[in-house]
């Protein structure tokens, strides 16, 4: 067994962990090997003819960084030298430290490294620390190979020299000082585990995404895949194939209306969402692609064509239709006239009776009414001093309702009057309470108030002189005057 744990001369052997990372920093392994010689004896490195010894040994590396490996290798064993009678042999324990630089970043399957260091090595077989026994390795230096074989073990290969400060070891001192050849194999095991939040199989330590859910493919920086390059992550990305906008959930928008283009029946045209991304150039609500009438004008009621519409077919376009919902003559704007006088009916105030343009479509008052009208005024008498319409005056009104209901757009103005006698506020008071009461009298036989107006006009505008009784008599008195 002194001779299966040897050591590569001096501090010969290094690190011999491979594939540490910032996850698994510490490493263990377990090495044999043979050594060589070099000296005044003679020279047997890499000659298979020459004396080899064995050894054995135990290493513990660190992770410094992606490419680079601390270690400290504890190695046992025999080293010597035999040829034509002339030779040494000697057992040794050493200690050596090493920092490796490896080519390759851990990921790699193969990284070959290069290795320098320092050893101390007690050539005895026991643990005994005499100064004479010891000789230090200054420097060695070497280079290797690993192979991963799982995440977790790794096959080393490793060549290192060892060249020792003192040259008494192989019994001659007047040459060249001793050196040491360690052809190494060993098996090294990476301890820790890895961190992983996300269970996405990138450490935490590596992953720019650490909070992807679970199930999501990602990348070896631990993010989501996204094909496109859009910024939006391919599973969440509605278009995952296409180069879009975060604001459309990955998916393309040519003309930046906010519709994405697998939406947009107007790709090409910026539009309203209403229209599926479809302009609508005279905003009526019928898009460009299917408005047959795309120059309407603005807040005209149009159809699903996009042509302005006519409800009631009657040759009038719903816009400059006053009578939409009713059909009517062009002359009229589309509204019906049912009495046939020129007047539509939502003008005439007579729809039903013949009338005249000029009185709104209600008929002329014949001459003889008129003057009926006046005389019936001239016979409408009141108490002394009072508004309280005389029972003369009664059959009077009567015969004026009767007038006024063939009429029935007409109008009625009450105009009252009294004499001289008291003042003009008294006087222009019961003038105008006079006209009231014949206005009331009017209002319960049954006709609109709104046709009737009644003013006072106090002593004004005689007639006659007040300064007879008879003049006075014929200044109080009320005068109806007709109008539409």
């Amino acid at each position: 067994m002194k001779k299966i744990l040897t050591l590569c001369i001096c501090i010969a052997y290094t690190l011999t962990s491979n594939a540490q990372t910032a996850d698994k920093k510490w490493n263990i392994g377990v090495h044999g090997g043979l050594t060589q010689y070099n000296g005044d004896l003679g020279r047997s490195f890499y000659k298979t003819d020459a004396t080899m010894y064995g050894f054995g040994g135990l290493s513990v590396s660190r992770y410094l960084g992606k490419l680079m490996d601390a270690n400290l290798l504890l190695t046992k064993g025999t080293i010597g030298y035999h040829k034509d009678a002339v030779g040494f042999k000697s057992d040794f324990n050493a200690v050596s430290f090493n920092l490796r630089f490896n080519l390759t970043a851990p990921e790699y399957i193969i990284r070959p490294y290069v290795l320098a260091g320092v050893g101390v090595i007690l050539f005895d077989n026991q643990i005994n620390f005499d100064q004479d026994r010891i000789d230090y390795a200054l420097p060695t230096a070497g280079a290797g190979i690993n192979f991963r074989l799982s995440p977790e073990i790794m096959l080393n290969l490793q060549e290192t020299f060892s060249f020792s400060n003192k040259d008494r070891r192989d019994g001659v001192e007047a040459g060249e000082n001793d050196s040491y050849l360690s052809h190494m194999v060993g098996l090294t095991f990476n301890l820790g585990s890895i961190k992983d939040a996300d269970k996405d199989g990138v450490s935490d330590k590596k992953d720019k995404c650490p909070d992807t859910p679970a199930g999501i493919t990602v990348d070896k920086k631990g993010c989501p895949l996204d094909r496109d390059n859009d910024g939006v992550a391919d599973y969440l990305d509605s278009c995952p194939d296409v180069l879009g906008t975060v604001a459309l959930n990955g998916c393309p928008d040519k003309d930046n209306d906010g519709i994405t283009d697998t939406e947009d029946r107007c790709p090409e045209q910026a539009g309203t969402k209403a229209l599926k991304g479809c302009p609508d150039a005279d905003n009526d609500g019928v898009a460009d692609l299917d408005d047959k009438c795309p120059n309407t004008k603005a807040g005209s009621r149009v159809d699903a064509s996009g042509c302005i519409m006519d409800s009631d077919n009657d040759g009038v376009m719903d816009d400059e239709d006053r009578c939409p919902e009713t059909a009517g003559p062009i002359a009229l704007k589309g509204c019906p006239d049912t009495d046939g006088d020129g007047v539509a009916n939502v003008d005439d105030r007579c729809p039903e009776v013949k009338g005249t343009i000029a009185n709104k479509g209600c008929p002329e008052i014949t001459k003889q009414d008129a003057v009926r009208i006046t005389y019936l005024g001239s016979k409408i008498f009141f108490e002394n001093n009072s508004d309280k319409l005389k029972v003369a005056s009664l059959s009077q009104l009567d015969e004026l309702t009767k007038i006024l209901y063939k009429y029935e757009g007409a109008n009625l103005v009450i105009e009252g009057y009294t004499d001289s006698n008291g003042s003009d506020a008294f006087n222009l008071n019961l003038s105008q309470k006079r006209t009231e009461s014949v206005r009331n009298y009017l209002i319960e036989k049954g006709i609109n108030a709104a046709r009737l107006t009644g003013i006072g006009k106090g002593e004004s505008n005689p007639i006659a002189s007040n300064k007879t009784s008879l003049g006075r008599a014929k200044n109080r008195r009320v005068e109806l005057k007709t109008n539409y």
